[in-house]
């Protein structure tokens, strides 16, 4: 089980918009807000975003680069997940793979791909079975 996530960010506003509505979308609740940052809750896991300090390298997210590859979230359905797909575009985020949605991850892999704002590679996964 993963304690928590700390993203770094550039457009603090615009990527705080995105989370807050697709994170509420899952569950999580506001846990912190602070001048450079805020945090979502849910359970014992909570996912932050913040402005870096100012020494950071602006490196883009880039496929196949070294660092984090991408984020999966499960969901509990896949009703949700056809839910989120039809609003991250109004959240700011952008569909990858949409031609081969639901399964661009597999014939038994349900799920949604997109990118946040700044172009960080996201997925969100149906559960069930």
């Amino acid at each position: 089980m993963l304690h928590h996530l700390d993203l770094y960010v550039k457009d603090l506003p615009k990527q705080k918009a995105f989370w807050s509505q697709f994170l509420k979308a899952l569950g999580y609740q506001e846990y912190q807000n602070w001048d450079t940052g805020i945090s979502w809750k849910k359970e014992n896991f909570y996912f932050v975003i913040s402005i870096g300090d100012g020494k950071m390298i602006e490196t883009p997210y880039v496929k196949g680069g070294i660092g984090l590859n991408h984020v999966a979230f499960a969901t509990e359905t896949k009703k949700q997940v056809d839910t989120l797909r039809k609003q991250i575009p109004s959240f700011g985020g952008t569909l990858l793979y949409d031609d081969e949605y639901p399964f661009a991850g597999g014939p038994h892999h349900y799920a949604l791909y997109f990118q946040d704002p700044e172009g960080m590679k996201m997925e969100l996964v149906a559960i069930e079975s």
